[in-house]
């Protein structure tokens, strides 16, 4: 039986890892963000579903300081972002993994040497054998241990998913964000990182941020839904309670 058969965990809703109160955010006169609340628990997946341009991926570079709200509250494992300075991002940083849309490999490396770069500049590890472990490790993770020493030039869209995940798996983050991990791909390539998201969840006892407009994706991966239309979290719950919900925003993603 594949894990989305019968992923959903057990949430530890005693133990919030992160807390969004009252975001707001507006490029020029474009407003991003009304006033946006969320909590993630530990070892949940929790997805933000929305359309492109909702606001999603804005939302989630504010919660680990790439981009600065125009006001509200932001608490993530106990750092209070908006109030941090650069060496406290940085350690905040170290353990939020990001997985980029676009998996963000620097193409003039091999996959080892990406997975390398994270632990070097991170952790400050030269040691050849440690850098070795734990690169076969978080590659293994992935199903990816045979393609250590190909360039990103040379791996299909998947694999290239993959990897990403690995690079910010090698840091083992509290919590991952995933930035749309099933865009552009087929919808056998798309499952099977789907399932790859459950697998590190289930590994690595992460709580995860799914940010998607992909469904299936949402009903793959989701313990909790947050809709987010327009800047606002419009709706929240399971995907079947979504799903049986009257709300027109819904119609989009329900009835195609």
């Amino acid at each position: 039986m594949s894990k989305s058969a019968d992923h959903k965990t057990q949430v530890n809703r005693s133990n919030r890892v992160a807390e969004v109160r009252d975001l707001n955010k507006s490029f020029g006169d474009r407003v991003v963000l009304k006033n946006v609340n969320l909590d993630l628990y530990e070892n949940e997946n929790l997805v933000i579903l929305g359309k492109s341009g909702a606001g999603k991926s804005v939302l989630i570079k504010c919660m680990i300081g790439l981009i600065k709200p125009d006001s509200g509250y932001i608490n993530i494992l106990g750092y209070d972002v908006n109030s941090l300075t650069p060496n406290e991002l940085n350690e905040l940083r170290i353990k939020v993994g990001f997985s980029f849309q676009l998996s963000a490999l620097y193409d003039s490396m091999t996959v080892r040497e990406n997975l390398e770069f994270p632990l070097k500049r991170n952790l400050k590890i030269y040691d050849k054998k440690i850098l070795n472990e734990k690169v076969m490790k978080a590659l293994e993770d992935v199903g990816l241990a045979h393609a250590a020493d190909q360039l990103p030039s040379e791996l299909s869209g998947g694999m290239k998913k993959r990897i990403g995940i690995a690079r910010t798996l090698i840091l083992n983050p509290e919590i991952m964000l995933y930035d749309e991990p099933t865009a552009g791909l087929d919808p056998i390539t798309a499952g099977e990182i789907n399932e790859l998201i459950l697998e590190v969840r289930d590994k690595y006892k992460t709580a995860s941020i799914i940010i998607t407009h992909d469904l299936s994706c949402a009903r793959t991966t989701s313990d909790r839904i947050i809709g987010l239309f327009e800047g606002y979290n419009k709706v929240e719950g399971t995907y079947e309670e979504l799903k049986a919900s009257p709300k027109e925003e819904l119609e989009l993603f329900f009835n195609y």
